[in-house]
C-alpha cells in the first residue's frame, strides 16, 4: 500500500516560464472564458534582525528568547512609568492640600511657611 500523494510534475509554458501541471487550466471547448481572481497579500513579516543575529553566531536560542522577552520587557517597563506617573501624580496632589491647609490653618505664621515652601521649590528647579 502507498499512501503518499503522486509527486506534481513541473512544466515550461509556452512563455518560458514553469508551473506546476495541476494548475493549468483544463480545456474544454465549450467552456466561457474563466474569471481570474488575483489575491494579494501582505508581504511577510520582516526577519532582517533574526537573521543577522543567526548569521553572527548568536544562536537560535538567543534568537527566540529575545522574540518572547522583548515585548514582555517592554510591558514590564510601561507597567512601572505608569506607577511612577501615578505616585508623582499623588505626591503633586498631596503636596498642594499640605499647603492650602497650612496656609488657611496657621494665619500669617502659615503663609509664611508656606512662600518659605514656594521660594525652596522654585530653588530646586
Amino acid at each position: 500500500m502507498n499512501n503518499l500523494p503522486e509527486p506534481v510534475r513541473v512544466v515550461q509554458l509556452p512563455d518560458g516560464t514553469y508551473t506546476y501541471a495541476d494548475h493549468l487550466p483544463t480545456l474544454h471547448a465549450t467552456a466561457a472564458p474563466q474569471v481570474i481572481h488575483q489575491h494579494i497579500h501582505q508581504a511577510p513579516p520582516d526577519r532582517t534582525v533574526q537573521r543577522i543575529a543567526l548569521g553572527s553566531g548568536v544562536g537560535a536560542g538567543a534568537v527566540a528568547a529575545g522574540v518572547y522577552f522583548g515585548p514582555l520587557l517592554v510591558g514590564a517597563l510601561t507597567a512601572m512609568a505608569a506607577n511612577l506617573a501615578m505616585l508623582a501624580f499623588l505626591a503633586a496632589v498631596l503636596s498642594w492640600g499640605v499647603v492650602s491647609v497650612v496656609r488657611s490653618v496657621g494665619g500669617a505664621d502659615g503663609r509664611s511657611a508656606a512662600k518659605t515652601l514656594t521660594r525652596t521649590r522654585k530653588r530646586r528647579r
